[in-house]
């Protein structure tokens, strides 16, 4: 027997019938009778607006499998709170490349002096020997050393010379392209003092060579592979190139390749033995 789930009898105690008060029943029936628009068992009621003053409107509830009603967000608190484990805000800083440029002082103003002197005095020997400037040699005095220091080619080695010595002074005065210049000035240099070491040893000088006016051109071979291994600094037309803010491997590349140069030219163009 199915009864009438409308019926509010049926929702009854047996001895409601005797007389007991429809006010008296514990359970209204009505509320839990389903709604005219049934439409499942996850159905769920929703809750009307009670704002003053505007018209309550009816918002569809909340399927359980569909359109999960989203929960309010609770602020960790407790144990669950952040602890000092917990991933913090962090401001990042310059990189350490922004640090050091920053703090070289006056690094670049050292090298741009040091690029200046050497580029000079470069400048200065190489007009010498393209003019005669200042009781230089000129084009054919200087022919004519190189042939007397035993040198082949002494035609073509003269305008090489001149013109590399030329070139390698300006480019360390303008810092372009720096560790290529430097290395051209470290092999005429080397050359040159292979040749003045060979000079003295026929006359029988060699061991007062630094003191027979030879020691400017050590100290300018020097200078010139010290710009090598620190590049031009920041004042030139390098100061944007790798080279004049951090050389390493190609600075030493650059090293051995002028030191080399020097000595091969020496070697396939005189061939005498400087020592012995």
């Amino acid at each position: 027997m199915t009864s009438n789930p409308h019926d509010p009898s049926a929702w009854q105690r047996p001895d409601d019938a005797a007389g007991r008060p429809m006010s008296a029943s514990l359970v209204d029936p009505d509320d839990d009778l389903p709604s005219a628009n049934y439409s499942g068992d996850f159905e769920t009621t929703a809750i009307p607006s009670y704002d003053s003053g505007q018209t309550s409107v009816v918002t569809p509830g909340y399927s359980l499998l569909n359109d999960p009603e989203p929960l309010p967000y609770v602020q960790p608190s407790g144990r669950h709170a952040m602890s000092s484990f917990g991933a913090e805000p962090t401001e990042f800083g310059p990189d350490l490349d922004s640090q050091v440029e920053h703090r070289r002082g006056t690094v670049d103003l050292g090298l741009f002096l040091l690029r200046l002197g050497a580029g000079a005095i470069l400048i200065v020997h190489g007009l010498q020997k393209a003019l005669g400037l200042w009781g230089g040699p000129g084009l054919d005095g200087w022919r004519d050393s190189l042939t007397a220091m035993g040198f082949k080619y002494g035609e073509i080695l003269t305008y090489v010379t001149t013109i590399g010595q030329l070139a390698a002074g300006l480019l360390l005065v303008l810092g372009l392209f720096t560790p290529v210049a430097a290395a051209g000035a470290l092999a005429y240099l080397v050359t040159g003092l292979l040749a003045d070491a060979m000079a003295a040893h026929e006359a029988a000088r060699l061991s007062s060579f630094l003191t027979d006016g030879h020691e400017y051109k050590v100290f300018l071979a020097g200078a010139v592979a010290a710009l090598i291994l620190t590049g031009p600094g920041r004042y030139g037309f390098d100061a944007g190139r790798g080279w004049a803010r951090r050389p390493f491997v190609g600075s030493f590349i650059a090293l051995l390749a002028g030191v080399g140069a020097g000595v091969a030219v020496w070697v396939l163009l005189n061939g005498g033995n400087p020592l012995g």
